[in-house]
């Protein structure tokens, strides 16, 4: 059925230029599975090149995308303890300090990782309930659910350890409740014990805000094939995915699109990747 207010699901990533690639497959995949759907992609980013946006807006336009790019730098200034915290990468803190610079008058929108393919409509989350939350997330709880629990005792935590690579957030809230200085003091706080910085950070300050999203519909970890099928004793198979399953995650740090990954849903990943690779060559 098609989007009756005609209005754009709204959608934002973070990314480096080096990411470039896996999200012009993300996009594509987006687009291919909600093709009855508008989308407007918002892109925080710090140092993309003016010719490699071009070549993604580009792409974007072709496949009925629109790309609206926004330089963080412009707007945010990042204090040196955050930046050298185990050299990861600032584009991990926009989505929580995206609040502060997309327009006043958007009210929601999901954040994206761009190591995802989207293989179902994402209408259903765009439309959910927050039920009075600030966001929406999954938890990779595994066959036992130890890693909320080892994650509870290293961060002095309550709730389950929520992935941020895919979230439903409310932008209205976020205005009101996430700034820099609470981030910036909660690093310094627990600088020794942060695994994954913005993740850690966002469990640590608003785990108690997080509604809690199925993850084999919403956050599907794409390596943990076999624990989903274990854990639903058989239901949760590869016919189960495909139909029920909106985005799968390739979550650690092999990706489907290098050599030495070899995941079973790597064939479906390099499909997608050769599609896009088709599209962008007639574009030339």
């Amino acid at each position: 059925m098609a989007n009756p207010t005609n209005k754009p699901i709204e959608i934002l990533v973070t990314i480096d230029q080096n990411y470039i690639k896996p999200l012009e497959v993300m996009l594509y995949s987006l687009k291919i599975n909600s093709f009855t759907d508008k989308f407007r992609i918002w892109l925080i980013h710090d140092n993309i090149a003016d010719k490699k946006l071009v070549a993604l807006t580009t792409f974007a336009q072709k496949i009925g995308i629109e790309i609206q790019p926004i330089a963080m730098a412009l707007n945010i200034s990042f204090p040196d303890s955050l930046l050298n915290l185990h050299d990861y990468p600032k584009e991990m803190y926009f989505r929580l300090l995206s609040s502060q610079i997309l327009p006043s008058d958007l009210h929601r929108i999901i954040y994206l990782d761009p190591d995802i393919l989207v293989i179902n409509t994402l209408r259903p989350l765009w439309e959910l309930d927050l039920q009075g939350k600030m966001f929406a997330a999954a938890v990779h709880e595994g066959l036992t659910d130890i890693m909320s629990s080892i994650n509870q005792l290293r961060l002095g935590t309550t709730t389950d350890y929520f992935n941020s690579g895919i979230m439903l957030m409310d932008l209205d809230q976020m205005r009101a409740k996430v700034n820099l200085e609470d981030i910036s003091k909660a690093i310094a706080k627990h600088h020794d014990t942060l695994i994954l910085p913005d993740q850690d950070i966002l469990n640590y300050l608003y785990g108690e805000e997080i509604l809690k999203i199925p993850e084999t519909q919403w956050n599907y970890d794409a390596r943990s094939y076999s624990v989903y099928l274990a854990r639903s004793t058989g239901k949760i198979n590869t016919e189960w995915v495909m139909s029920n399953t909106a985005i799968l995650h390739f979550c650690g740090k092999s990706k489907p699109w290098q050599k030495e990954n070899h995941s079973r849903f790597k064939a479906l990943y390099l499909n997608y990747l050769h599609l896009t690779a088709r599209i962008k060559d007639y574009q030339k």
